[in-house]
């Protein structure tokens, strides 16, 4: 004997059965936003990282190339990038007299913090 049917049977899904497809969906939403901006942050900071120590390496290139250094310090503006940068110098004396130790601090000019510390040496031409 067969059955018959009382309605139509209706396929679909339930309003719960959304509901909770959606909390789901906003769920995973927030943390893949929430990721991407993590992501965006840290590239910015190691872009100025990098653009940093290219000033730092540039500016003891230059005082490779120059004769007759100075001991003491000094401080030089740059815009390199759409940015402004301030490079602070020091040179001094070493144990061995015919080497300089040359200090560079880059930050960015609108902030203290110090973005990349370079030191190198440089041979007194002088001597």
């Amino acid at each position: 004997m067969v059955r018959p049917r009382i309605g139509p049977r209706m396929a679909g899904f339930t309003l719960l059965e959304i509901m909770v497809a959606l909390a789901i969906f906003a769920t995973l939403a927030t943390a893949v936003l929430s990721a991407s901006q993590y992501v965006l942050k840290q590239s910015a900071a190691a872009e100025e990282r990098l653009l940093a120590a290219w000033l730092a390496d540039n500016q003891l290139n230059e005082l490779r190339l120059q004769s007759g250094l100075a001991n003491g310090q000094s401080q030089h503006a740059l815009h390199m990038a759409n940015r402004d940068w301030r490079l602070r110098q020091r040179i001094a004396d070493t144990t061995e007299p015919r080497l300089l130790k040359v200090e560079i601090d880059v930050s960015l000019a609108d902030r203290e913090q110090t973005v990349h510390q370079a030191t190198g040496w440089i041979a007194d031409r002088d001597e």
